[in-house]
């Protein structure tokens, strides 16, 4: 049994490698198709590198027995948000392909809705794929805001460094680390916002509707994120107040 475990880690681990094979396959072929300079590759790079580190520790210490198709799906999602970093990295010192950008990032954003329909069908939900699934998404917000800044300012950085600076604060208060049960709305906000972001970044639409657009997603986000944080403080007060047994069933809609 020790040895087929063994195996079944090694097979897991060699598809994240695998996944980074591609990786710089497909930095190479948007290198070819739009002359990225070396900020694009040294960036795409150094995304491969990382994921692949971070995502290799994380199985190590998980010991999935699997890989699993969801996860498949969502390392074929980083991949596209590897090249779109580069060409976000690349477009500081030239002018980048928006289409290719934009096209890349449409892509992903698909793609957002089949993981975890297919981690459910297979019944291969994990914390590990659906923790997988959360940061792919937040880094490509991150890194679109990035993008959209250049044209609309730094304050739209704002949408991007919202999730990570709640993953910090929750650091300094324990309360906001807390669960937060299932929410339809906070999910649409989140799905929106790559959404947006791409429409603005596309420039298809005149300078001051890009602006709104770019508003309607910040205002859309510091709402969900206020409305969490909200009822994650109610909890805590709860709880701290209530013995255990007497602590009511809270539900965010």
């Amino acid at each position: 049994m020790a040895l087929n475990n063994s195996h079944d880690a090694r097979l897991v681990q060699q598809e994240t490698a695998v996944g980074a094979g591609v990786q710089v396959l497909l930095l190479a072929l948007i290198g070819t198709a739009a002359g990225m300079g070396p900020a694009g590759w040294l960036t795409g790079l150094a995304f491969a590198v990382a994921t692949w580190a971070v995502l290799s520790r994380a199985l190590h210490r998980s010991r999935p027995r699997s890989f699993g198709a969801a996860n498949r799906v969502t390392l074929g999602r980083a991949t596209l948000v590897g090249g779109v970093t580069a060409l976000v990295a690349d477009s500081f010192q030239d002018s980048p392909p928006v289409s290719l950008l934009v096209g890349l990032t449409a892509v992903a954003l698909v793609l957002d809705g089949v993981d975890g329909k297919v981690a459910r069908r297979t019944g291969t939900s994990t914390p590990l794929g659906a923790r997988f699934d959360m940061e792919v998404d937040a880094f490509l917000i991150l890194v679109l805001s990035v993008y959209v800044s250049t044209a609309m300012g730094p304050w739209v950085l704002l949408i991007g460094s919202m999730r990570y600076v709640f993953v910090a604060a929750a650091r300094v208060r324990p309360w906001l680390a807390a669960p937060l049960p299932p929410s339809t709305a906070r999910k649409t906000v989140a799905a929106l916002q790559g959404v947006l972001l791409l429409l603005a970044g596309a420039d298809l639409l005149p300078h001051a509707a890009n602006v709104g657009v770019v508003a309607l997603a910040l205002g859309l986000l510091v709402w969900s994120f206020g409305r969490d944080v909200l009822w994650l403080w109610r909890t805590s007060r709860v709880r701290a107040t209530a013995p255990a047994a007497e602590v009511p069933e809270l539900v965010a809609g």
